[in-house]
């Protein structure tokens, strides 16, 4: 894997008002993109609402590039139907990477990025330092979608021999 950055931990934790695509609610999963990568959460079934808590990873090569989010909702006859998409950008986490965390006390806020025109999200996000790792708790507000958000954690991995 040259140029390798690091890893790149994805908790999807949960769906918040998820669009309705059949009677009884939805089937969804998400999918996460980044170049080639694809990796995606197990299938909620009858959900519009539904927890998942689950971790993917990511290698991240090109810290510039984001990670594009999609919702679909699994059907067993036909093709899956969409239910939104999103990106989010992994610089935040990155900026970070070079400073010396020894001096950072756990919990704080390294910094503070807020909804905008040019970004998914649903409302202010923190890149914190926690438990030795620095850590960004995002909602990102779907688009292309009725309505629809995806609350995920990002969490850094360091690589051993990268800085």
């Amino acid at each position: 894997m040259d140029g390798l950055v690091g890893l790149l931990k994805v908790r999807v934790v949960r769906g918040i008002n998820l669009a309705y695509r059949d009677a009884r609610g939805s089937d969804p999963y998400v999918v996460l993109r980044l170049g080639k990568q694809k990796v995606k959460t197990s299938v909620k079934k009858r959900s519009v609402n539904p927890i998942w808590h689950e971790e993917l990873s990511l290698s991240i090569t090109n810290p510039n590039a984001p990670i594009k989010l999609a919702v679909f909702d699994k059907d067993t006859f036909s093709k899956d139907d969409p239910m939104g998409d999103a990106e989010i950008e992994v610089e935040p986490l990155v900026e970070f990477l070079h400073m010396d965390p020894e001096d950072i006390r756990n919990g704080t806020v390294m910094r503070s990025i807020r909804p905008s025109s040019r970004n998914c999200l649903a409302e202010e996000s923190k890149v914190c330092w926690k438990n030795g790792r620095f850590v960004q708790d995002v909602i990102l507000r779907l688009r292309n979608v009725e309505s629809g958000e995806i609350q995920l954690q990002l969490q850094w991995v360091n690589m051993p021999g990268r800085k």
